[in-house]
């Protein structure tokens, strides 16, 4: 069979909202200048907002500047935060904390990612962007000088036993002059760019949050529409990072999540039943109660902030949004900053289309710091890192920073990779978590049946092993399995010979919801993950 091929100006692998900001930017400057360009945009999910997934409270701050007139317009922008509240919670109490100026609300909307993306992309293909959704970007292509010159999709119809299907269809080679990697945090080509231009090579390491989200719907007085809740402490303790959130939305639909930092020590712990522990305390319960739960998802988030940025361009390309980790970690916002990196990689990369030759967008960088977006992020630089003392240090380092310091320290903290931080399971206490009620608290199987993920049956493992003995040899016996803990999806499971006992390592691939979480944590970064056919994973609907 012959390899299709397609040729573009600018290919974009991510239709999230920084893929979709930059095709919208280069096709309004094209328009500006009275040009043509060939925009295309790659989403893995099968449809854009399928793979998408965060708490969220949007800024409008890039928004503003990207499409002025979005209040005319038809979009899902529409909840106004009316009230914020930060608390610090212990297992039976809530105490109120004073709300730190990067987490006020004041003029930010409640919203559902997925459908704001959706809105993204109907202007985007309003102004002639070619998405193609159901297409994973799985490798990157070079030409003879080392540079990017585009993307292959993923070969699609394998039987299970690995012989073409009658709708086997080989992967397409899609050539453009520039490539834009948007793929959201932890993505695989963004993983190979890194590694193979050593983009990383001065920045500090790169660390992490999973974030785990349900949607109810209530019937209760304590929900207060418009309301934002963020709270530290319990059910975490002092020592591990992470935070909940509560948002309500319209029409008694209330988003509820934990965020825990992947530097955790603990090899037993497990996010998602520290989730559903979280939702049993009192001011959450009587929230709940009497509602019903009618979506879960899961997703990393990039924590490392400004000194974990690598080096954002590369030979016929560049990093934006949170692919290179623009996240505002004590804002608790990545949308807006996601937005305004890939507006200014596509004001920097504009003029070079003229050209039919491939090069490096030096002017991305340049731009990027010269910009409200860096100002805002290396002001915030030391907040996440003064957590690895614990909570209470952390706050402590939180209000110096923010109060005295404001963001003009003369140090930068750094951080090792979160993969180092487990300790053997033997150090630690094993956390016993109590069984689901199947009313407040779930078990993962019913969770990940509420996210539509499917896979189909008969591909290839998109869970890849580097060395499979090191599974049991090094993952079983030193950590006691962690993948088995802190995957979300219960995609990782020990099974024991009924004769011999022996434990073996079953990967369930096809609950799997693309958090990334595994290719992250594992303590000896055996377990990498890979796209899977184009539209499978999660199917989310607005999340």
């Amino acid at each position: 069979m012959t390899r299709e091929n397609m040729n573009f100006d600018v290919i974009i692998v991510g239709a999230g909202p920084a893929g979709l900001t930059a095709a919208i930017r280069l096709k309004q400057l094209a328009h500006l200048h009275e040009q043509d360009l060939r925009i295309c945009v790659l989403e893995k999910g099968s449809r854009v907002g399928a793979h998408t997934l965060s708490g969220a409270v949007l800024e409008t701050t890039a928004l503003d500047e990207l499409l002025p007139n979005w209040r005319q317009l038809d979009n899902p922008v529409q909840l106004a935060v009316k009230k914020d509240r930060f608390m610090l919670l212990t297992e039976n109490y809530t105490i109120p904390l004073p709300l730190p100026p990067q987490m006020v609300n004041e003029g930010n909307y409640i919203i559902s990612l997925g459908l704001f993306c959706r809105f993204l992309a109907e202007q985007a293909e309003e102004l002639g962007v070619e998405i193609y959704s159901g297409f994973a970007a799985s490798e990157l292509l070079f030409n003879d000088q080392n540079q990017v010159i585009g993307v292959k999709t993923g070969d699609i119809g394998l039987t299970k036993e690995g012989n073409m299907s009658s709708h086997y269809q080989e992967g397409i080679m899609l050539h453009a002059k520039q490539t834009l990697l948007a793929e959201g945090c932890r993505g695989s080509l963004t993983q190979n760019a890194i590694k193979h231009f050593q983009l990383d090579k001065e920045s500090c390491p790169q660390t992490y949050g999973l974030g785990i989200k349900e949607i109810w719907e209530v019937d209760s007085k304590y929900y207060q529409r418009g309301q934002v809740w963020h709270s530290v402490g319990w059910p975490l303790n002092h020592s591990t990072y992470g935070g909940s959130f509560v948002y309500h939305a319209d029409m008694n639909q209330v988003s509820l999540g934990l965020v825990v930092g992947l530097d955790y020590e603990n090899p037993s712990l497990d996010p998602f039943q520290e989730l559903q522990r979280f939702k049993t305390h009192p001011q959450i319960r009587k929230l709940l109660q009497g509602g019903r739960r009618i979506a879960y998802g899961a997703r990393t988030l990039n924590e490392g902030g400004s000194q974990s940025i690598p080096k954002l361009t590369f030979p016929g390309g560049a990093l934006i949004g949170d692919a290179a980790g623009f996240m505002n970690v004590p804002k608790i916002k990545g949308i807006h900053t996601s937005m305004k990196s890939a507006m200014l990689a596509a004001d920097a990369l504009f003029p070079q289309l003229q050209s039919e030759t491939v090069a490096e967008c030096s002017e991305y960088t340049h731009q990027l710091h010269q910009s409200w977006l860096w100002r805002e992020l290396h002001k915030v630089r030391n907040i996440r890192p003064g957590f690895r003392a614990g909570l209470l240090m952390g706050l402590c380092n939180a209000a110096l920073e923010t109060y005295l310091l404001r963001g003009y320290a003369p140090w930068t903290l750094s951080q090792k990779p979160d993969y180092e931080c487990l300790k053997a399971a033997d150090k630690m206490p094993v956390i016993a978590y109590p069984p689901p009620d199947n009313i407040l608290t779930f078990d993962k199987l019913s969770s990940v049946a509420l996210t539509n993920t499917m896979h189909i049956e008969g591909q290839p493992n998109h869970l890849k092993l580097i060395n499979p003995t090191a599974m049991i040899a090094i993952n079983y016996k030193t950590y006691g399995s962690p993948e088995t803990h802190y995957c979300p999806a219960g995609v990782y499971e020990i099974l024991y010979n009924k004769k011999t006992r022996a434990p073996r390592l079953q990967i369930n691939s096809q609950n799997c919801i693309h958090c990334k979480a595994c290719d992250i944590k594992d303590p000896t970064q055996n377990i990498i993950w890979t796209p899977p056919q184009g539209g499978d994973g999660p199917n989310y609907t607005a999340m």
